[in-house]
């Protein structure tokens, strides 16, 4: 491999790891995930050298440190207040309108997850690929539009979902018919539940460059998997909670509170997690 070349992994249009020549003859690697969470490159200096991460300065350290906090909890209480609003809906200690607010202050918190995760992406350090081993900060920025970065786009997707989900939950204070409710709130909650889905899968491209494996000892693969599977969760509740317009009943209440119930709870767990994956 020489000096201006470089060997690219990932899917489709997606780079997910990058690997290019130094000049002193060693080798620099960019894997999209640890630039994005830990702000970090891996070089190794000569062949056979011993491998060495090559941090970000410390203003891009400091703010994927913050960003990553920010995001891990407002995912732990938003996951929690969706448990307490599923364990309330399912044993009748409440009534609609209290279940709903629950609901809806836990969708505040899945929504400030979500724009912080979308940051993180955002104002990452970047690479430089065919030049030195080093991650390069750029200037602060509230938005931008990377639909070819697959952590972009994941980050984007998730956000999305979110803001999906917050329609849902705001009609859902509303008194509705049975039609009123497929149409207003189950609908943008199947169709938040599939960007969950589809956010995770992205997820998954990132962290095993395109390919489907299995990371134990990865806490990044950890966290992307308990997500996926409170994603999962989700879809199961939204299809269960389907409301029968000739009974104005749903699908199956039970199935539907529990899935929601679990799922917040994988989503609770996973930015506990998450506390952990920072510079």
């Amino acid at each position: 491999m020489r000096q201006s070349e470089q060997r690219a992994q990932g899917a489709g249009p997606f780079t997910t790891r990058l690997t290019w020549r130094l000049s002193d003859g060693g080798t620099a690697v960019w894997e999209s995930r640890l630039a994005r969470r830990r702000g970090v490159l891996a070089v190794r200096p000569q062949p056979g050298a011993a491998t060495r991460h090559v941090r970000a300065d410390a203003v891009s350290r400091t703010r994927l440190r913050r960003l990553n906090a920010v995001a891990a909890i407002a995912f732990v209480i938003g996951g929690a207040l969706f448990t307490a609003g599923a364990a309330v809906a399912q044993f009748g200690v409440a009534d609609a309108t209290e279940c709903a607010s629950i609901y809806f202050a836990g969708g505040l918190f899945f929504t400030t997850g979500g724009y912080a995760s979308l940051l993180q992406a955002i104002n990452a350090p970047r690479h430089v690929p065919g030049g030195e081993g080093q991650l390069v900060t750029r200037p602060w920025r509230w938005w931008s539009y990377e639909p070819a970065r697959v952590d972009w786009l994941s980050t984007f997707v998730l956000f999305s979902g979110t803001l999906v989900f917050a329609v849902d939950l705001l009609d859902s204070f509303q008194g509705l018919s049975a039609q009123q409710v497929n149409r207003l709130i189950w609908a943008p909650d199947v169709i938040g539940c599939v960007l969950f889905l589809l956010s995770g899968h992205l997820a998954f491209v990132e962290i095993c460059h395109g390919r489907l494996r299995v990371r134990p000892h990865d806490l990044g693969w950890w966290i992307v998997t308990v997500n996926q599977l409170g994603s999962v969760l989700f879809m199961v509740s939204a299809v269960a909670a389907y409301t029968r317009p000739a009974t104005g009943s749903l699908v199956n209440a039970d199935i539907a509170n529990w899935g929601t119930l679990t799922g917040a709870l994988c989503f609770s767990l996973a930015g506990v997690l998450q506390l952990g994956e920072h510079p």
